[in-house]
């Protein structure tokens, strides 16, 4: 039977792991007691000891637990920012052209950011057609739930006393130096970093990443990009919608509760809207995850995950 650590458990995207694989025959989840999760001799012990490890830790952490496993057969799945961009690791996001073979015969496999799964399942199929080029300067903004801030955002939306500024949208990454951007780039091949404004509200989970475009900036059509959407997402995990409105509106909280995700276009030849549906806790963490571990187990890839029809 196939072991399995969560290094991390207690974290949001640690906990979410581990009900979902604890529901499951086909693995036997290595537990630590609450005294040992931080014991680095009981961790390295477990590490050693897994076929499987889910690294569900800060960056810092997540690169010393790497330097504690001292053999060659654990295969470990990071869903820290730390691996994202380096080399020897694969990029978690499998729909992508060669990306599953990588991922299935890797050890070392970076879990992609939430926000940057819907920038790059967007940007990277249109890069890789020529649609958009290498020097292109994308601009994006991103719709999120608060459950992607950790325990203590999820603390302060969920008091009972719930302060009048976060009844509202809040944009943050002022700076514009989100720590998702330089996989964005790097994936999609683009020269330079993206623009982009996440947003976080007050609802529990659920993302919606849109990207528009001005017809001067693309060598097609919207015709054109719809139909390498269509090829490229053909089925699976990730999913192209061509009618994907509800009424003139779009939920970033339709894909809530799930791990696939759902690609749209809409607007016409002279602006072009694209978006990126799916559950910052599902496809954009804990559910991409589990894909990439039972696409190395050579499982069905939606083994144990909430697929929509």
């Amino acid at each position: 039977m196939t072991k399995v650590f969560i290094d991390g458990s207690a974290g949001t995207t640690g906990l979410r792991i581990y009900e979902r694989l604890g529901e499951r025959k086909d693995l036997e989840l290595i537990i630590l007691s609450g005294d040992k999760r931080k014991d680095l001799s009981a961790r390295a012990e477990a590490l050693n000891s897994a076929d499987i490890a889910f690294l569900c830790l800060p960056d810092d952490a997540a690169r010393e637990a790497v330097t504690l496993i001292k053999n060659d057969k654990t295969v470990v799945i990071d869903t820290s920012t730390a691996h994202r961009t380096a080399d020897g690791w694969a990029y978690g996001f499998p729909e992508l052209t060669g990306q599953r073979e990588i991922v299935k015969n890797s050890k070392r496999i970076a879990n992609p950011g939430c926000h940057a799964s819907g920038f790059i399942s967007l940007v990277k199929p249109l890069t890789e057609n020529g649609i958009l080029t290498s020097d292109a300067i994308v601009s994006a903004f991103s719709l999120t739930g608060y459950s992607g801030g950790g325990k203590k955002m999820i603390a302060d939306y969920e008091t009972d006393e719930l302060s009048e500024a976060l009844l509202a949208p809040r944009s943050y990454g002022l700076s514009q130096t989100h720590k998702h951007l330089p996989e964005m780039s790097k994936i999609c091949g683009l020269d330079k970093m993206p623009l982009f404004t996440p947003i976080v509200s007050s609802y529990y989970s659920g993302m919606e990443v849109v990207i528009t475009l001005a017809h001067e900036q693309i060598n097609g059509t919207l015709a054109d990009i719809k139909n390498i959407y269509g090829d490229y997402y053909n089925g699976g995990i990730v999913k192209y919608c061509e009618n994907a409105d509800e009424s003139g509106f779009l939920s970033a909280s339709k894909m809530s509760g799930r791990d696939d995700m759902e690609i749209s276009v809409f607007g016409n030849d002279d602006r072009i809207m694209l978006v990126s549906r799916f559950d910052n806790l599902g496809k954009g963490a804990s559910g991409a995850a589990i894909q990439n571990m039972n696409i190395v187990l050579g499982l069905p890839e939606e083994t144990g995950l909430n697929i929509g029809e």
